[in-house]
């Protein structure tokens, strides 16, 4: 299948096969992915560095969690509509292994998957890699649905737990 143009904020998924959109500053490209992981390039910029222009290490999971939040938009989950009816997401635990540094000007791809589904939460296996396909960091993340008034854990909404099934 040729790839698709799509706006940057406008990302699409069909039935029975997951699309990602590779996002840049303009234009995004749709493209059929076997692997049912999402993509997302990420440019580091002078404010992600420290002062010896290495990106500093917290930036790599704020670049994770942009990931996690536009593949749940692929899969046209919004994260504004949930917490309308008291719903959100919390990260409960993070896992980060830093293997190479990234550095300023350096163009990052932030792949992300599911490794574990549960009724309540859903654990993703992301990686960072830099232009020349070097590992940069792997993450694990655990997210859990809640209740926001009680911050209880509690059922992911079907729509979504449908969604994610799909995608897993």
């Amino acid at each position: 299948m040729p790839a698709m143009t799509c706006l940057q904020q406008s990302f699409s998924i069909s039935i029975g096969a997951l699309y990602i959109c590779s996002v840049d500053s303009t234009v995004s490209t749709l493209t059929k992915n076997p692997n049912l992981a999402f993509n997302l390039p990420i440019r580091v910029y002078y404010e992600d560095t420290d002062a010896g222009g290495i990106v500093y290490y917290a930036n790599y999971l704020k670049f994770c969690e942009r990931a996690r939040t536009e593949w749940l938009r692929t899969l046209n989950v919004h994260q504004q509509s949930l917490l309308q009816v008291n719903v959100g997401f919390v990260v409960k635990r993070v896992e980060m292994d830093n293997v190479f540094p990234a550095k300023l000007d350096d163009l990052l791809t932030v792949t992300t998957s599911i490794n574990k589904l549960k009724r309540a939460s859903i654990v993703f296996d992301q990686v960072i890699k830099n232009q020349h396909e070097q590992i940069i960091a792997e993450v694990v993340a655990q997210v859990v649905c809640v209740t926001l008034d009680t911050l209880k854990p509690c059922a992911f909404p079907q729509q979504i737990s449908g969604a994610f099934k799909r995608v897993s």
